[in-house]
């Protein structure tokens, strides 16, 4: 039997697109005036400029200063459309994204304008597409003009980082944030199409995937739009009954052809249309939950909408992946205060991982496969949550489905960040239209477990002097407290919201205490040594880091010449963080010394970051209350030096090992308690575990002067201690000895009594082999000395064009402390044996102790 097609078309319109500048700011250049440029549609002013040769790399040098008149500038996207194929009763123009302040034009005649980058957009065309030629051109106008007007009307909004961002609805970090550049952007960022169809159209499906004692449940709404006059429809909503896990190939939104036809073992709905709104419900028996990475399967059904005349022809059809599974914040009394427990399909999980930014100034630049290596990244570093950020964007389908895939959990915030935001009668109106659209376009995906408000917004106002600037003017309280709860339990009462972060509880309460909510950790980094993480008893830590240098070949492409030091005014181009170069220096002094080389300072500057964050997870983890420790940040979009794990040419830095181990699903670790040492272990495996920890305190030479053995029973998303005996605990000469911990199941971890800068250390000495493996080599380094966190940098080998060996060179191990006569292999995938020398010494093969102000030759 032949099916007809279905009635809606969606097609592309991403060819033949030119930018014109068509109003240049001071500084833009003189001949570009007049020139057509071929432009990349999806894309951005930017990057058409760079990939055209007319802007150079503005990430190298202090380059970012002199492209500022782009943003300043009045730029026009034009290209020429044709009437589709098969007209419809309905034509509309659809712009998932623009950035920002619009106006489109059809062959010269405003179809309107827009001012909210995280908005799709719709433009009836029907009846104005009659021949082969139509001109559709999108003008975008400086979004300073727009910044200065809202400004005017609405007062002073206070912001940290840039000031500008609170009266545009455009990605915060555009102007610049303490990790990224200031590229204020413009162009057609997300994708733009013809939508075609006749009768009705399906739009805003939103699809709640739940479970019911042994069953699955999917509660599906949707909006119908009628072309013109009533018909009679009905929605068959129909799911698959062989789920997959893992990854595959995801259905696309679109429409077929068929009736539904023959699914054997299927569970389908049918529901009839009243008025413009249409819900059912479908029950799928002993179904296969989703779980979040380390707990199970990630479980996903096919589902399948179709929207039907009565007469079973199929207008319009809609297809996603769905992942069953509930999800629970439990906030009960605890000893401290109020507890922040996540709990998925009956059983606790304590999230680790990571605060996600956009991982390039300019998003429309990101590809799947980029996501999913970065995605991947996240998993071997041993996370199971990200963050998206509230100053960024909400992330593409490409990026929710690869965390849908890989068992990822996702916190999701609404775009707001750090700032005061007006509540004028248009931003209410758009702040509701964007959120609409961001619950409903992300509620299928099971990676997705909470939304959450705001990023820093409820502190600020609270604690950073923003009621005095404010006055009594509204700050986005009513989005906060009423619109966006409302909307979450409107669209998606499956899932918990909460306030902002940090948050306690309310909008009347101190949002940043310990007693309750997640917590944010920046009075350490900002104002105190790392070691004051320890003073902090948080039930969930949802932000806190340490500042550090990316790989020395990511800085040395971005300053291409001079040391890499802070003496150098082109790398403290590249250093955001208010005042950090005083903050860098106070908190490194305040364990490692100065010290004469770049390559010295690179070293230590980064071990340090590592050092911290290993201190911080292993507190938050040990506290049987602190159920997350979400480090600020994964990723980095551009080279600099910042919080991040991994650095913007894709490049692993020290930290990124250091949280894989700390991150480990069952992880030992020596903690200060009472003025005593205890052993804590941490258990997110998903299994009970029973552990018996060998513990040895030993000499820097090797000599073992105690060891004793602990057994410990931790329980599924618990922790225990023990306190450790006092010959262990207490050091004949804590500047010459450290704690080894071994288990069956756990990496080895150590515990040193004093700071780098008081230990004595010995000149790490080691004996190093290289031997060819499948696909590099393997470098076996014997320590004849104390080796402390001994670590090799791929990035420092060189190519056969003397550049250095791409990101996907990754060294297995790294941060390895050895004792005399241990040994370890360390494989180097991309290098070979013309590598040998270099892998052999500094500054590819680095240990703390190799540094002459910490362990000068004797």
């Amino acid at each position: 039997m032949t099916h007809p097609d279905p009635a809606r078309r969606r097609t592309p319109l991403h060819c033949g697109w030119q930018l014109h500048l068509r109003h240049g700011a001071p500084g833009a250049p003189a001949d570009l005036q007049h020139q057509a440029i071929d432009a990349v549609v999806p894309g951005t002013v930017h990057t058409d400029l760079i990939a055209t040769g007319h802007l150079a790399d503005p990430n190298v040098g202090t380059r970012e200063d002199e492209q500022h008149w782009i943003g300043a500038s009045t730029w026009s996207y034009a290209t020429t459309i044709a009437a589709p194929a098969e007209q419809g009763e309905r034509t509309e123009l659809v712009f998932e994204g623009l950035d920002t302040h619009a106006e489109v034009f059809l062959d010269g005649v405003r179809l309107g304008e827009t001012k909210n980058m995280h908005r799709r957009f719709r433009f009836d065309v029907t009846g104005l597409l009659s021949h082969a030629e139509h001109r559709l051109e999108v003008v975008f106008h400086p979004i300073m003009a727009e910044v200065d007007r809202v400004r005017e009307d609405v007062g002073i909004m206070p912001a940290v980082e840039a000031t500008h961002y609170p009266y545009v609805r455009k990605m915060a970090c555009n102007f610049g944030w303490d990790w990224g550049p200031v590229f204020i952007t413009a162009g057609i960022w997300r994708p733009v199409l013809l939508d075609t169809w006749s009768v009705a159209a399906l739009d805003d499906p939103v699809l709640l995937a739940t479970i019911d004692g042994d069953d699955g449940v999917l509660r599906m709404a949707a909006t119908v739009r009628s072309a013109g006059a009533e018909a009679d429809l009905q929605v068959r909503v129909r799911v698959d009954a062989h789920p997959h896990s893992g990854g595959g190939n995801l259905p696309g939104d679109g429409a077929g052809g068929h009736d539904g036809g023959a699914h054997p073992g299927a569970h389908r709905t049918t529901a009839q249309v009243r008025g413009d709104r249409v819900e059912t419900e479908v029950r799928v028996p002993q179904v296969r939950p989703w779980w979040p990475v380390g707990m199970g399967e990630a479980t996903r059904y096919p589902v399948t909408i179709e929207l039907c005349t009565a007469d079973g022809q199929v207008l319009d059809r809609v297809e996603r992946r769905v992942g069953f599974r509930t999800v629970e914040l439990v906030q009960e009394p605890d000893a401290h205060g109020v507890g922040f427990q996540t709990v998925i399909n009956g059983r606790a999980v304590n999230a680790r991982g990571f605060n996600w930014i956009p991982d390039l100034p300019f998003p429309s630049a990101i590809g799947a496969e980029r996501y999913r290596r970065r995605l991947d990244q996240a998993l071997a570093a041993n996370a199971n949550t990200l963050r998206v950020w509230g100053g960024g964007i909400f992330e593409p389908a490409e990026f929710y489905d690869a965390c849908d895939e890989r068992g990822l959990m996702v916190w999701q915030d609404f775009l707001f960040s750090c700032a005061a935001y007006p509540e004028t009668p248009w931003f209410r109106e758009e702040i509701e239209a964007e959120a609409r659209q961001a619950i409903t376009d992300l509620s299928h995906h099971p990676s997705l477990i909470l939304w959450n408000a705001n990023n820093e917004c409820l502190m600020g106002y609270d604690e950073w002097g923003w009621k005095e600037i404010l006055d009594g003017r509204p700050w986005g309280a009513h989005y906060y407290g009423e619109l966006l709860p409302s909307l979450v339990a409107e669209l998606d009462p499956s899932r918990p919201y909460i306030p902002g972060s940090p948050n306690s509880g309310d909008l009347t309460t101190s949002p940043n205490a310990d007693e309750r909510g997640p917590s944010h950790l920046w009075d350490v980094w900002n104002e105190l040594d790392m070691v004051a993480y320890r003073d902090r008893t948080p039930p969930f830590a949802a932000e806190f880091g340490f500042c550090g240098p990316p790989t020395h070949a990511t800085l040395r492409a971005a300053v291409p010449e001079g040391e890499l030091t802070l003496d150098n005014p082109v790398v403290r181009h590249h250093l955001r963080a208010e005042n950090g170069v005083h903050k860098l220096n106070s908190r490194i002094g305040e364990h490692f010394p100065g010290v004469a080389t770049d390559d010295d300072w690179l070293w230590i500057a980064q071990l340090h970051q590592a050092r911290a964050l290993v201190l911080g997870v292993d507190h938050l983890r040990s506290l049987p209350r602190c159920t997350g420790a979400l480090v600020w940040q994964l990723n980095d979009c551009w080279p600099v030096i910042s919080w991040a794990a991994v650095d913007s040419e894709e490049r692993l830095k020290p930290l990124w090992y250091a949280l894989r181990s700390a991150f480990a699903p069952q992880r030992l670790s020596v903690q200060p308690r009472d003025g005593a040492l205890v052993l804590a272990a941490v258990n997110d495996s998903g299994q009970p575990w029973s552990v018996t920890a060998t513990v040895r305190r030993v000499a820097f030479d090797g000599t073992e002067h105690a060891s004793t053995e602990v057994a410990l029973e931790v329980p599924v998303a618990g922790t225990a201690q023990v306190a450790l005996p006092a010959q262990i605990a207490t050091p004949g000469d804590e500047r010459a000895e450290l704690l080894v911990i071994e288990a069956p199941g756990a990496e080895r971890t150590t515990w040193f009594w004093a700071r780098d800068t008081e230990l004595a250390y010995p000149r790490a000495g080691w004996d190093t082999q290289v031997h060819q493996a499948e696909d590099g080599v393997d470098l076996v380094v014997t320590a004849e000395t104390l080796v402390r966190d001994l670590t090799v940098f791929p990035d420092r080998l060189l190519d056969a064009d003397g550049d250095p060996l791409p990101a996907s060179a990754v060294a297995s191990r790294a941060l390895i402390t050895l004792l005399p006569g241990e040994a370890t292999r360390i494989r180097i995938p991309g290098a070979g044996p013309e590598h040998a020398e270099a892998l052999m010494t500094r500054p590819v093969l680095r240990a703390a102790n190799d540094i002459e102000e910490l362990a000068p030759a004797r």
